[in-house]
């Protein structure tokens, strides 16, 4: 559950950038790109910062 409210958490941070950017005057296939790129990176964090501990530990 705690990876769903990072991500959700996560999705309107990158709503907030994307929204920034269009304001800025960037290209939208820059935003899209950008958007992308951080999505994975979200992800790939929220996933190592949610998993749970290794029991043999």
């Amino acid at each position: 559950m705690s990876f769903a409210i990072y991500l959700i958490g996560y999705l309107i941070f990158l709503g907030g950038i994307a929204w920034a950017l269009v304001t800025a005057g960037v290209p939208q296939l820059y935003v899209a790109i950008a958007i992308v790129i951080l999505l994975g990176l979200g992800i790939f964090t929220g996933a190592a910062r949610t998993r749970g501990k290794d029991p043999s530990h």
